[in-house]
């Protein structure tokens, strides 16, 4: 048992209201975007949110090291003069990618992965790989120097069904990507669907994935109630009810091998609500309240701490975060919107009541 875990006990014993507590969490999925959105967003991350691993799909995209330290300098600039938070860059790989570039990255100490988009398969990702074969070089470089592949695990094909489309990923490309790259670190990002929880538990130790608040609370049918649900649709998609309860199982499971990412994804209120949706959940102002009632009602919340502050810092081979962040059973709303640049972010759940709060105690 975990030291916070035993430290929920003895404050449930005394009558406390702390549900459980958990080290300062690590968000190994985020988007910051760029300009004035990134100034907003800097101004929403929870103090509860130590450290993030940063997406580097902007436009242009982050394809190499100069580009991800200055990125990283403009979000430093942006935090509040209190906040403690630490940016995990990336880079954007590419069909030219070189395994120098890799290294290069690697000497830095601050740039922490690099991310796999197939070209087209997700927002701003273009610029994404149209054949893994052209990344040998760059994946060699990654698996020698100990740096993660976060793969967005997802075929473009028109001729591929929309909710068929990580399925197919795992048998055309990950499987060979894993058994061409033994020694490589692989993240599979977002996972959404039983035949992905069924291969990264299949894998060796150097293969885990993130899962989203979103994937674990909602199925496909969210999209879709009493009308289109623009605000709930994100990509890779929301799945089955089938696939919901595997990646819960995954979670209830406790093993290591899935942590915290939430893909939190904002686009203005005006980009959501239009006749072609941007895809993306907004879940950053609330992502450990929500992660937190998830595993509450699957009856695994003693498996909280681990999934949110431990089992990615150890992947990540990073020192888990020091301090402490009580879950406490207190009702709140969420807002039906923040500010965003010059305009609105409508966030996941908006305007729902939630009877859990996280809060920083140090």
């Amino acid at each position: 048992m975990s030291s916070t875990e035993e430290e929920s006990k003895k404050r449930a014993k005394t009558g406390d209201n702390v549900l459980i507590s958990c080290r300062p969490v690590d968000d190994l999925h985020l988007h910051l975007r760029d300009g004035d959105i990134m100034q907003s967003l800097a101004q929403h991350i929870p103090p509860y949110v130590k450290r993030a691993i940063v997406m580097p799909n902007l436009v242009p995209p982050v394809i190499n090291t100069d580009m991800a330290l200055a990125y990283r300098e403009r979000i430093m600039k942006a935090l509040p003069a209190e906040s403690d938070f630490q940016p995990l860059m990336t880079l954007y790989l590419t069909d030219n990618t070189t395994g120098d570039e890799i290294r290069k990255a690697k000497e830095t100490g601050q740039i922490f992965a690099v991310k796999l988009y197939p070209a087209g398969a997700t927002t701003n990702s273009d610029s994404g790989v149209t054949d893994i074969s052209k990344c040998k070089g760059a994946l060699e470089a990654m698996a020698e120097v100990g740096m993660p592949l976060l793969v967005h695990g997802e075929v473009t094909d028109s001729d591929v069904d929309f909710f068929e489309r990580e399925r197919v990923f795992i048998e055309r490309h990950m499987r060979t990507i894993v058994a061409n790259h033994p020694n490589l670190k692989v993240v599979m990002e977002h996972i959404t669907t039983a035949a992905a929880v069924e291969f990264v538990r299949s894998c060796g130790s150097n293969v885990a994935a993130t899962i989203t608040c979103q994937h674990l609370i909602h199925n496909r049918n969210a999209i879709f109630e009493k009308g289109l649900r623009p605000h709930k649709y994100c990509l890779p998609i929301l799945k089955t009810e089938a696939d919901r309860q595997a990646l819960l199982s995954a979670i209830q499971s406790g093993s290591t091998k899935f942590f915290m990412g939430t893909d939190s994804a904002p686009h203005p209120r005006h980009r959501k609500e239009a006749s072609c949706c941007s895809a993306g959940c907004y879940t950053m102002h609330a992502s450990l309240e929500l992660y937190a009632t998830v595993f509450r009602a699957a009856g695994c919340i003693q498996h909280l701490p681990a999934f949110v502050g431990e089992n990615g810092a150890n992947f990540y081979g990073l020192k888990p975060n020091e301090g402490r962040v009580d879950i406490v059973q207190e009702p709140w709303s969420i807002p039906d919107s923040y500010p965003l640049g010059d305009t609105e972010v409508v966030p996941l759940n908006a305007g729902e009541e939630m009877s859990l709060r996280a809060k920083r105690q140090s």
